[in-house]
């Protein structure tokens, strides 16, 4: 299993939340960023997409950063086999490769860590900033940051508090599992009615970059790949979301390493 760095928290300004700080080992050559796979037993093709990359990455480690599920109604679900249980074997299976992080998403926020250590992958706080060849860069799943949805805020505070999350995990698996069907069933709905989503604030994301100490911003959950200039010395990369049913698929890859970064398309 590879042995992952230590994470030390940083102090917080009044405009941005505690920030982590992740030291990387000079080891480490190639470094992997991925989000929003949205893994779900009704789409085998990213699973298997996701299990393949996994299998061959050169990277000695990969961030993941949030929405690796598509839903988790907690850790209990890896109990007994099915999906919830053959993914946290992909990644036990992946961590005697690579040193495997992650990051909670908007859909998979219940991830805890018991699955994660059984797994074998350090979990990490959000935002956190990575030191690597050098550089200093700064790693959110983005959500806290797409501060015009304040419907989504005000559900994410919710959600986020360690009283609902206890609720929530008392409920029988079952009852938990129906729950998310119904909240995947509004999403989708929500999808179809071509809603446009919030994107990341870009005064709040200077801020978070300021505190940090970083000049680069890596996120996900906006679904829109690019690069964005953010002024001041500022930017933020985004990371592409997976399907790998789509037309034309999509999985992509975010590599750094010391001679720059790159994005590999794999599907």
């Amino acid at each position: 299993m590879a042995t992952p760095p230590d994470t030390v928290p940083n102090t917080a300004s009044p405009t941005v939340p505690p920030i982590a700080e992740l030291q990387a080992p000079a080891t480490w050559r190639t470094v992997d960023f991925i989000s929003d796979l949205h893994l779900h037993a009704s789409e085998p093709e990213t699973f298997a997409a996701w299990q393949r990359y996994l299998q061959t990455t050169p990277a000695d480690a990969v961030f993941m950063l949030g929405d690796l599920f598509e839903v988790w109604v907690g850790d209990d679900a890896a109990d007994v086999p099915g999906f919830e249980a053959d993914c946290l074997d992909v990644l036990r299976r992946a961590s005697e490769r690579a040193a495997l992080f992650f990051l909670h998403g908007n859909r998979d926020f219940l991830v805890g860590p018991r699955s994660m250590a059984a797994s074998h992958v350090t979990l990490l706080d959000d935002p956190v900033a990575l030191e690597v060849h050098g550089r200093r860069w700064l790693l959110s799943h983005g959500d806290a940051l797409c501060l015009d949805d304040v419907d989504y805020q005000k559900f994410r505070l919710q959600v986020r508090s360690a009283a609902w999350q206890q609720q929530v995990l008392a409920q029988p698996l079952a009852a938990r599992q129906q729950l998310a069907r119904n909240l995947r069933g509004q999403s989708e709905a929500r999808k179809r009615s071509e809603v446009t989503y919030a994107d990341v604030d870009t005064a709040a994301a200077r801020d978070w970059l300021r505190a940090a100490n970083a000049t680069t911003l890596i996120h996900g959950h906006t679904h829109r790949p690019g690069q964005h200039d953010l002024g001041d010395g500022f930017a933020r990369t985004v990371l592409s979301d997976w399907d790998l049913a789509a037309t034309p698929p999509r999985a992509e890859v975010l590599r750094l390493e010391a001679s720059g970064v790159q994005r590999l398309g794999l599907a």
